[in-house]
């Protein structure tokens, strides 16, 4: 049985995030495995899940939602099997309940709030390059991880969550911006951790080492 499933719906992030898992993985790679798979049967068996992402939510959406039965999977991971899941990018923002982007697009529902277009503000949009992130409130995942650490986004959309309770980090980009989420098991970034250095990589292993 494979430990970690890294779900291929065609993010084209795929291949730079499982480099990072192996690395994170360090020592524990002699008794885990990560495979890359679409296959709902194989997600449902893996002890850990990692939904990666970039580009338009409705397309990243159609993609994870294509393969018959993988949304049944998702949410029993995420329900009654309460399996530690990795959103990363657009991948957390499918946590949501809605995608504004080109329309109203659902999504899996497990976070409240609904994912809209970043405040133009003068920036350059889409928001691209590192920035540092704050930390809301404490997190399994984000242990070692302090105020001030640099993490490098790139996106043009953020998760509105409502309320507070489930928002663990946010970066400044001409105002507040969602930076990651949480509820549960379910654990999203929007910043891209594989390519986000030693941030990142501490991150990857906070989550490898999770016990929700």
């Amino acid at each position: 049985m494979a430990d970690i499933a890294l779900i291929d719906y065609g993010a084209g992030n795929i291949p730079s995030v499982l480099r990072a898992l192996e690395v994170a993985l360090g020592d524990h790679a002699r008794s885990l495995d990560v495979i890359v798979t679409d296959d709902p049967e194989k997600v449902r068996k893996s002890d850990r899940l990692v939904i990666p992402g970039v580009g338009h939510y409705r397309d990243c959406q159609e993609g994870l939602f294509r393969p018959e039965g993988m949304v049944d999977v998702l949410n029993e991971a995420f329900t009654s099997a309460a399996k530690p899941i990795l959103g990363i990018c657009v991948g957390m923002q499918l946590m949501a309940d809605l995608g504004l982007e080109d329309g109203e697009t659902e999504g899996l529902g497990w976070i409240a709030g609904q994912v809209d277009a970043i405040p133009d503000t003068g920036l350059p949009i889409p928001h691209m390059g590192w920035n540092e992130l704050s930390i809301e409130q404490d997190h399994p995942v984000l242990s070692g991880i302090q105020n001030g650490d640099h993490a490098y986004f790139v996106h043009s959309y953020h998760f509105q969550t409502k309320g507070s309770d489930n928002l663990y980090l946010t970066t400044d980009y001409g105002g507040s911006v969602t930076a990651a989420v949480g509820r549960g098991s379910a654990f999203g970034v929007q910043f891209h951790p594989e390519i986000s250095q030693k941030t990142g990589l501490k991150l990857f292993q906070n989550w490898i080492n999770w016990r929700p």
